[in-house]
């Protein structure tokens, strides 16, 4: 008999299909609000919405050298979660966040100001500080280990 992924899986890899997507340079992000078990909401990182993307003019990021994690106001894109967040409106209030990367410090506080009450990730990112922000306001953060299909609580 096959094993059925859990809910925590299924929603992370929709977040995955969602960041091919993304017309970044450096990175494909992918989210996804989830409440009651039901799609709220999708977004990718990008360029605001009318504007050239990073694969059409190159990353300004890049030729300034600048390392990931770092002066996210150079960047000219709008990441996953906060796509996801604006497409959510108060929709979002006690929903489930999946990204397949550590909310930066900014999405971190829009997170929290739009009520999600818990976000489940896999994989990492340089700035770890958006992960202590979202514990600090007691929200339920979940590392997914995608090789077994299980969920860490921390």
């Amino acid at each position: 008999m096959a094993k059925r992924i859990s809910v925590d899986e299924y929603f992370m890899e929709i977040a995955k299909v969602v960041a091919k997507r993304s017309t970044c340079l450096r990175r494909q992000i992918g989210a996804v609000i989830v409440k009651n078990k039901i799609i709220v909401s999708t977004g990718y990182n990008g360029a605001p919405r009318g504007l050239p993307h990073c694969i059409d003019i190159g990353c300004i990021r890049d030729e300034l050298g600048i390392a990931s994690g770092e002066r996210h106001e150079v960047c000219r894109g709008v990441h996953a979660e906060q796509n996801a967040l604006i497409q959510a409106g108060r929709a979002a209030e006690g929903a489930t966040l999946y990204v397949n990367a550590y909310p930066c410090k900014i999405c971190a506080k829009l997170i929290i100001n739009a009520g999600i009450k818990r976000v489940v990730v896999s994989g990492e990112y340089s700035d770890h500080e958006g992960l202590e922000l979202l514990k600090e306001a007691g929200i339920n953060v979940v590392f997914l280990n995608e090789a077994e299909g299980k969920t860490a609580d921390n």
